[in-house]
């Protein structure tokens, strides 16, 4: 074979065969490729100025030659084709994509720099683990097809991201390890019976020979075969000056290997071949790497549970009858039958019937929740024993599951300002392992050559620094699967480690600390006092009726309290007659009901109308207002008939936060429109709080941001449109489910549903896995404290050395996965 066979490609460092040798001037030079796909791409980075690509590769990966590009790549031009991956068909719209061929950071500095000079590329930013990569482009100026084009002419190809392919390249990725580390399993056990012969006296004898020949067959192939990523990645590391773990392993088998076969054929008669070990640690490495995919796999799996929850078909009404189609043929609009115990596969309206809706995988709520028609329904929840007709209003990634899943795949491709630090300390360390295993050698090296031989080996072998690269992502990805799992979506892994430093709850009170709808709590009429729930006499069942004339014309929210109440007894609107409608804002209402003059509002309304005040009511209103509860004064024909109290009920679970929060040496404070007086009778009922009172919706975030120049540390907890500016100034903004989608999209943390007891778990998970990334840093520093000197010192084998290195990471992993009995510890 000729000299050229052997030169490696330029692009992908796959050696160039005489026959298929393509060359191209490269920068003036002449370079050799392996095909037309290498040059071309090589090519294509280089007119663009990206040959910085080539530095960058450093994972110890090599690239592959270009995949070949998807056909027909026009059609993922058509909003037909594009409405099923990406959120809007607008001017601006944005995809995931499944990029085939990522393998290293120098892979993803490449596509996010390329795709960012395109005219119409937005943002596009690759998620490394998952292989993914997400586009944002104004599709007025470029086309999709022109974006897979061009990651095609850097050598990736790409199609729209669909869970279902990614799983099968993720156990086709393991199926291929397991292979591998299948051999080397078989070989090993056979080299086990050499080694015992040898151990036990052949070594001495005629066959001695000849069993280490049988040992350098049994060994070469499983170098070769099984130990092949590690060479694989090993060069491409030197190649490109930057060294991976895959260096130390490969320098340490090579050695051993090679030191092998010299004491074979030099028939040597008191030194030793170590085929065995070669083989073993290759296999327990591959062991080690194996149980770490898989127990990645386990650790983050709530994400995987997430996307199990979206049926793959639906039950659509037609006028032809039911017909059962795949969930992608579904459009908004459509009518879908969900029967009993099925998942409901889109989000949706009721139409007819009525049921009861196991929602506990989307918002963690343990009870069914009563669907009746007009009432929204979410993909993935459990239908009960009804049967429902609902109208479809998103689809797929338009779905709230869509959203959540979206959000936690976001969270747990982001980094923690904390990971930083790892990140920067790990590319030292194949480089300190190297010089540490280079003095063993020379320091044993005067005592014994094997002896120096296998320390050192053990020494590139056993040091690694695996489990501090995944201290931090492993726990972030654990802890924002299991947030999901229980309501709790945590938008990146930067807000868990801000809301563990919290030191400062603020409280929206309308609509977080209360219900956000006002209610009727008790009513006098005369002597007779009434109370929701008890028995109503006619006198004050008559009066409710002429409220609900009344009020029936009025969109405040007390008047929807009155209205309620009214129809609570049976009162139904229009039945009674009412004319002369007045509405005063601020002061109340006014009409003709049945030919009385029926007056509703506060105490200045009836004053302008010339009514006299009753005392019979004094201790009532003197009573509501030390509460901090509102009421109604109602006249009738110019008497005062009775007075109303209504309120916002506080949460049930409101105060036991409050407790716990204060407890554990939090401040807590209510932000409230509400006069200063009224709203500390509110605070006081919470069981004692700081109040800001009289605050206009605009001055939220003016009184968040007075908090944070004290040097405090602030979560901001809220659910209205007028608190998405304080959610965003806050450290940490929190929404609750009920709220609006403005206040959702504003917030680090959105609880699905309106429990204020998850504010509680948001901050204990938080709190849990920054000390669990601490933990998980720990953990890898002081194993390779104990493990190294042992073996410098000569203490550990190399096959030990490779039983040792994956224990770390698998230690990291088993502890971030500690994380899910968090929950299970405090519900």
């Amino acid at each position: 074979m000729s000299s050229n066979s052997q030169k490696p490609c330029f692009h992908c460092t796959l050696p160039v065969s005489v026959d298929n040798e393509v060359v191209a001037p490269i920068k003036g030079k002449p370079q050799s490729f392996c095909c037309i796909g290498c040059k071309s791409v090589c090519e294509a980075i280089h007119a663009a100025g990206l040959e910085g690509f080539y530095q960058r590769m450093y994972d110890g990966t090599a690239l592959a030659p270009p995949p070949d590009l998807p056909k027909e790549l026009t059609l993922y031009d058509l909003d037909e084709v594009q409405e099923e991956f990406v959120d809007s068909l607008g001017e601006t719209r944005d995809i995931h994509l499944l990029v085939e061929g990522i393998h290293c950071a120098a892979c993803v500095w490449l596509i996010e720099h390329s795709l960012l000079n395109l005219a119409g590329v937005m943002q596009a930013r690759v998620n490394l683990s998952g292989r993914r990569l997400h586009v944002e482009w104004d599709n007025s100026r470029l086309k999709l097809s022109s974006i897979i084009r061009r990651l095609g002419q850097i050598g990736y190809a790409a199609v729209p991201y669909d869970p279902d392919a990614a799983e099968d390249r993720l156990r086709r990725e393991n199926r291929h390890l397991l292979y591998r580390m299948g051999f080397a399993g078989f070989t090993m056990m056979n080299l086990l019976w050499i080694s015992i012969a040898l151990y036990s006296g052949a070594d001495k004898g005629e066959f001695r020979s000849l069993f280490q020949w049988v040992g350098f067959a049994l060994a070469t192939p499983t170098l070769i075969y099984s130990g092949y990523p590690f060479f694989k990645g090993a060069w491409s590391g030197i190649r490109h000056l930057h060294l991976g773990m895959d260096v130390p392993i490969a320098v340490g088998a090579s050695i051993t290997y090679c030191y092998s076969i010299y004491v074979m054929l030099s028939g040597s008669t008191s030194a030793e071949v170590y085929y065995d070990t070669v083989v073993n640690f290759i296999f327990v490495i591959l062991v080690g790497r194996y149980l770490e995919a898989i127990s990645k796999r386990q650790a983050v799996a709530s994400t995987q549970r997430l996307l199990d929850l979206q049926p793959r078909v639906a039950t659509v009404l037609g006028a032809e009858g039911e017909k059962v189609v795949p969930i992608r043929s579904v459009k908004v609009g459509d009518r879908v039958l969900v029967k009993p115990g099925e998942r409901v596969p889109v989000d949706g309206v009721v139409l007819e019937g009525s049921s009861a809706v196991d929602e506990a995988m989307l918002t963690g709520e343990s009870l069914p929740v009563p669907k009746l028609p007009k009432m929204s329904v979410s993909t993935g929840t459990i239908n009960g024993h009804g049967v429902l007709q609902i109208e479809v209003t998103g689809l797929l990634r338009d779905s709230a599951l869509g959203r959540i899943i979206r959000l936690v795949e976001e969270a747990q491709a982001s980094k923690a300002p904390i990971q930083c630090v790892a990140d920067r300390i790990v590319p030292w360390f194949v480089a300190v392992t190297i010089g540490l295993a280079t003095a063993t050698f020379f320091w044993w090296l005067h005592t014994d050559f094997e002896v120096a031989l296998m320390a050192a080996t053990a020494v590139l072998i056993i040091t690694c620094p695996c489990a501090f690269g995944l201290a931090t992502p492993m726990s972030i990805a654990v802890a924002t699967g299991l947030g999901a799992r229980h309501g709790i979506l945590i938008r990146n892994g930067d807000v868990l480690e801000r809301f563990s430093s919290i030191d400062h709850f603020v409280f929206d009170k309308t609509g977080t600390l209360t219900e956000g709808a006002m209610q009727v709590t008790e009513v006098q009429v005369g002597d007779w006092h009434w109370v929701p729930g008890e028995a109503v006499n006619d006198e004050v069942r008559q009066l409710l009726g002429q409220l609900l004339a009344v009020e029936q014309f009025s969109e405040h929210p007390v008047a929807d309290a009155l209205v309620t109440c009214a129809e609570s007894m049976g009162w139904r609107r229009q039945q009674l007659p009412a004319k002369d409608f007045v509405y005063r804002p601020g002061f109340g209402v006014s009409a003709q009901v049945e030919g009385e003059t029926v007056i509703i509002g506060n105490a200045a309304w009836l004053r302008e109308h010339a009514i006299v005040p009753q005392p019979v009511f004094q201790a009532m209103a003197e009573r509501l207002e030390r509460n901090g509860s509102g009421m109604l004064h109602c006249a009738v024909n110019g008497v005062e008939k009775a007075l109303i109290g209504v309120e916002d009920p506080l949460r049930k679970d409101a105060a036991g936060l409050v407790a716990d929060l204060r407890s554990a040496g939090m401040r807590v404070t209510m932000l409230s429109g509400d006069r200063q007086a009224t709203a500390e009778s509110i605070a006081a009922r919470l069981g004692g709080m700081s109040v800001i009172a009289d605050v206009l919706p605009e001055q939220k975030d003016q009184v968040i941001d007075r908090l944070q120049q004290d040097s405090q540390r602030v979560a901001m907890v809220g659910d209205g449109v007028n608190d998405a500016p304080a959610l965003v100034r806050a450290d940490v903004g929190i929404a609750l489910g009920s709220g609006t989608d403005v206040s959702i999209a504003s917030a680090d943390i959105v609880l699905m549903s309106s429990e204020l007891e998850k504010v509680r778990l948001a901050s204990a998970l938080s709190r849990r896995t920054l000390r669990t990334i601490r933990q998980n840093i720990a953990i890898s520093i002081a194993y390779n404290l104990i493990m190294v000197p042992l073996a410098m010192s000569a203490l550990v084998t190399p096959l030990v050395a490779a039983i040792s290195m994956p224990i770390s990471s698998l230690l990291v992993i088993g502890n971030a996965a500690r994380i899910r009995t968090l929950f299970k510890d405090r519900l």
